[in-house]
C-alpha cells in the first residue's frame, strides 16, 4: 500500500508510523461524517437535541487538521493530533474521545513507530486517561465500549495493528450491543450508546487503512483544514487607494523547538506580553508544546519574527481586516464575537447561552464572556480558552448551563495557567440564572462564593417545552412526532398535540410551593400572542409567584420555566 509503516513481503502492515497515523485519524472522520447523523439519531431522549455525531466529527477532526506537513515520527504525530483534539473537543463524547487519543499518545512516547504489541499499549492507557477525565465514569457508556475493546484486543495478542484493531472491533460491536442493559435508559428509549457507536466509526475507518483502502475526497469532509471557513470575500474592499485601518487578523500554531527554548519550562507570558505591544485582541495559550496565539495587528511580520525565536510554525493565517470588517460588526452587534481583552481584573465570569435574548440577559446580570452554545451546540475546549483569556482575571468562574457541556469547561480548565479557573456545575440554563442574580465576589473568598453559588443553583427547578421527533412511552406518558412535551431533566411531565397544551399542562405539574419567582424564557419559535397567554395563565394559576418573561431567542427549547 501507499504511504508510511513498515511492510512485509506481502504488504502486510507491521508497524504504524506517523504519516501512517496520520491517515488513518483523517480516514476516521471521513467514516464518521458519513454515518454523523446515524450516530446523532440514537437519542436517549425524543427532542431534537442529538449532536453526538456532530460533536465527535468536530473533535476528531480538529485532531485531523492539526496533522500538518508530513512527518515520519509516530510519538510526534499522535502528539499533534491529540493536542488538536483536546482544543476542539466538544461536549462528553468529544472530550472523552480527545482524553482517549491523548492517552495513546501518551503511550506512544518516544516511539518512531509502533507494533502490534506497543499500539495494544497505547490504546491501555487511553482507557485510563479516558476514564480519568469523568469524574464518576458510567458504565454502558462510551466508555465502556473503549475498555472492553481494548481488553479483548490486548487478550488476542494480535500480531499486526490491522488485527489488533479487528479484535477491537469484533468487540466493540458486542459491547456497544451490551450497552443498554447496562444503562437502563438507553433500553427504555431502544437505542444503543451513541459513543460507542461514533467510536465504532473512527476505528473502522483507521483499520480501512491498515487493510489498503483509500480514503479520498477527504477535503469534502473538512478534514486536513485547522480553520473554520469565511466564505466568498469581496477582493475590491481594498483597492489600490485604500487605506490599512483595522490591520490584520493573524493566528498560528507553533510548535516549540528544543533547539530554540525548553518547551517543558515555556512560559507563554512571554508571547503574550510581546503581543500586546504590538496589537490587541490577544489570545494565546500553550498545550504541549504546541503554541496557538491570535492577535490583531498592523505589523504580522514582527509577530512570526518573534515567535520563530522559541519555534517553528506549523499553521499559519494572515487575513486584512478590511475585507472582514462587514461581516465582524455583524457579529460583535449580535455578541458572536467579543474580541476585546478586558483590563486586569480579580474576578470574572464566563458563561455558556444560546439565543440573543438569553445571552443580553446574562450579559446584563455581569457575565463578562458569553461563550456561544448550550444543547446542539456544544462549545469547544478551544472556545472557553479564548474566553478566559479574553476575560483577563485572578479567577475566573464558568457557568456551562448545560451538562454536556461541563465536560469541556473543566478540560479548558486544566490547560489553562494564567487564572484561578473554577467550573460549577451548572446543568442547565436555570441554574446559570440563579448563580448570576446571587453573585457577590466582594468577600474575596473563591471557596466560600462557590459554595454559595452551588447552594443557590441546588434550589433552582429549570423545566422545558420542546417538540417530540419519535414515538416514545416514557415516564407513563405516550408520545408521538409533531406532538410537544414538557419535563424537566428527563422526566417528562405531560404532552400535548401543541405547544401551549404541553405548557399549560407543565406548568400544573410543576411544585410552585415557596417558589417566590418565575422566569419564562421564550423560544424562537414561540409566538409573542402564544407566550403572553401562558404568562397569563401561570399568574392566574399561581398568583403569590412573581412571573417575568423573557425572549430568549433560543433554538429547540419553545419556553423554559426557571422556578427560584
Amino acid at each position: 500500500m501507499s504511504g508510511g509503516g513498515a511492510t512485509d513481503r506481502d504488504s502486510v502492515v507491521v508497524c504504524i508510523d506517523g504519516i501512517l497515523f496520520a491517515r488513518m485519524v483523517q480516514a476516521g472522520a471521513a467514516v464518521l461524517q458519513s454515518h454523523r447523523q446515524q450516530v446523532n439519531d440514537l437519542n436517549v431522549f425524543p427532542i431534537p437535541d442529538g449532536d453526538t455525531g456532530d460533536n465527535m466529527l468536530l473533535t476528531v477532526e480538529s485532531g485531523a487538521g492539526a496533522t500538518g506537513d508530513e512527518c515520519h515520527s509516530l510519538c510526534e504525530m499522535a502528539h499533534r493530533v491529540a493536542g488538536g483534539m483536546l482544543l476542539g473537543a466538544r461536549g462528553n463524547s468529544g472530550v472523552i474521545l480527545s482524553q482517549f487519543f491523548d492517552g495513546i499518545a501518551k503511550g506512544l512516547e518516544g516511539r518512531e513507530q509502533a507494533d502490534a504489541a506497543a499500539l495494544g499499549e497505547a490504546f491501555a492507557e487511553g482507557v485510563r486517561h479516558a476514564y480519568a477525565a469523568v469524574v464518576t465514569p458510567a458504565e454502558g457508556t462510551v466508555l465502556t465500549v473503549i475498555r472492553e475493546a481494548t481488553q479483548a484486543a490486548l487478550d488476542g495478542k494480535a500480531d499486526t495493528p490491522l488485527a489488533f484493531l479487528e479484535l477491537f472491533l469484533a468487540e466493540a460491536h458486542r459491547s456497544l450491543a451490551r450497552t443498554p442493559d447496562l444503562l437502563p435508559v438507553l433500553k427504555e428509549a431502544g437505542v444503543v450508546d451513541s459513543g460507542g457507536a461514533g467510536l465504532i466509526h473512527i476505528i473502522e475507518g483507521m483499520a480501512a487503512v491498515l487493510r489498503g483502502g483509500q480514503v479520498s475526497d477527504l477535503e469534502s469532509y473538512g478534514v486536513g483544514n485547522p480553520t473554520e471557513p469565511h466564505g466568498k470575500l469581496d477582493l475590491d474592499a481594498f483597492g489600490v487607494d485604500s487605506v490599512l485601518e483595522f490591520g490584520y487578523c493573524t493566528e498560528l500554531l507553533l510548535r516549540l523547538q528544543r533547539a530554540k527554548c525548553d518547551p517543558e519550562a515555556f512560559d507563554v507570558g512571554v508571547i503574550t506580553a510581546f503581543l500586546s505591544e504590538i496589537g490587541n485582541s490577544v489570545v494565546a495559550f500553550k498545550t504541549d508544546s504546541v503554541v496557538k496565539l491570535h492577535v490583531h495587528t498592523m505589523t504580522p511580520d514582527k509577530v512570526l519574527a518573534f515567535c520563530q525565536q522559541f519555534g517553528e510554525f506549523l499553521t499559519v493565517k494572515i487575513e486584512n481586516m478590511s475585507l472582514q470588517h462587514n461581516n465582524v460588526v455583524a457579529e460583535t452587534v449580535t455578541g458572536n464575537r467579543e474580541p476585546e481583552v478586558s483590563p486586569r481584573k480579580p474576578f470574572g465570569v464566563v458563561a455558556v447561552a444560546s439565543g440573543e435574548g438569553i445571552k443580553e440577559t446574562f450579559r446584563s446580570m455581569g457575565a463578562d464572556r458569553i461563550v456561544d452554545g448550550g444543547q446542539s451546540m456544544n462549545p469547544s475546549t478551544e472556545a472557553f480558552l479564548e474566553a478566559f483569556r479574553a476575560v483577563n482575571a485572578d479567577t475566573v468562574l464558568v457557568l456551562p448551563n448545560n451538562s454536556n457541556v461541563i465536560l469541556a469547561a473543566r478540560q479548558a480548565a486544566s490547560l489553562y495557567t494564567d487564572a484561578d479557573v473554577r467550573v460549577l456545575d451548572s446543568h442547565t440554563v436555570g441554574e446559570g440564572y440563579a448563580a448570576l442574580s446571587m453573585l457577590d465576589t466582594t468577600s474575596g473568598d473563591t471557596d466560600q462564593i462557590v459554595e454559595d453559588l452551588t447552594q443557590v443553583m441546588s434550589s433552582v427547578i429549570t423545566a422545558s417545552v420542546s417538540a417530540c421527533v419519535r414515538d416514545a412511552d416514557m415516564d407513563g406518558i405516550q408520545i408521538h412526532p409533531g406532538d410537544s412535551i414538557g419535563f424537566v431533566g428527563k422526566k417528562i411531565l405531560s404532552s400535548g398535540h401543541t405547544r401551549s397544551e404541553a405548557a399549560r399542562g407543565l406548568v400544573d405539574a410543576l411544585d410552585f410551593q415557596d417558589r417566590e419567582v418565575c422566569i419564562l424564557i421564550c423560544g424562537v419559535e414561540a409566538p409573542e400572542e402564544e407566550a403572553r397567554a401562558l404568562r397569563d395563565y401561570i399568574v392566574e394559576r399561581h398568583p403569590l409567584t412573581e412571573v417575568y418573561m423573557i425572549d430568549g431567542g433560543q433554538k429547540i427549547y419553545d419556553y423554559m420555566l426557571i422556578l427560584e
